[in-house]
């Protein structure tokens, strides 16, 4: 009997300290990364740098447009005094006038995409880093991103660590 109330002595102590060590704190976090980023000095040279972008191609579409509408109006004056063969070559040429700048304005569309990504990409990864960096410091298991729509609940529980990731970029 003595041995058995060892062994009861015994797993009770071993059950108690598993429940001990299987009982880990985890710490949950979140972040509005749409914050963080709008913070961040690096957004606005990067935003200033793609609006000259696009300014330049808005000047070329101008300058496109006005191509176009210049040689619309002289063919809408001349048209009547025009002989077939070159009223049909002014209308392919303004045709052909409409299809460059319709692919002008795609591809500028593109580009801008391109040049924008381009642009916010290393801005992202630092962000990115920040977030890693500070979520490993602080111990955290999960940080939950409330910008990108897929939480629908937090619990007060849940820490923001936006103060401590703009403390890590040394941003205010």
């Amino acid at each position: 009997m003595k041995h058995f109330s060892k062994i009861i002595i015994l797993v009770l102590i071993l059950g108690t300290s598993a429940t001990a060590i299987g009982q880990k704190d985890y710490k949950f976090g979140h972040i509005n990364s749409q914050e963080l980023m709008a913070v961040m000095p690096e957004r606005d040279s990067a935003q200033t740098v793609l609006e000259t972008f696009a300014k330049k191609l808005e000047d070329q579409l101008d300058i496109m447009q006005v191509e176009y509408n210049n040689k619309l109006q002289t063919y809408l004056a001349d048209r009547d005094n025009l002989t077939e063969l070159i009223r049909q070559a002014k209308e392919q040429e303004l045709n052909d006038l409409q299809t460059r700048i319709q692919g002008f304005e795609q591809s500028a569309q593109q580009e801008m995409q391109r040049k924008q990504g381009e642009l916010m990409q290393p801005i992202v990864d630092k962000a990115q880093k920040a977030i890693q960096t500070v979520a490993v410091e602080q111990g955290f298991l999960y940080i939950f991103d409330i910008a990108a729509g897929g939480l629908i609940y937090f619990s007060d529980d849940s820490i923001d660590i936006l103060p401590m990731v703009k403390e890590s970029l040394n941003i205010q």
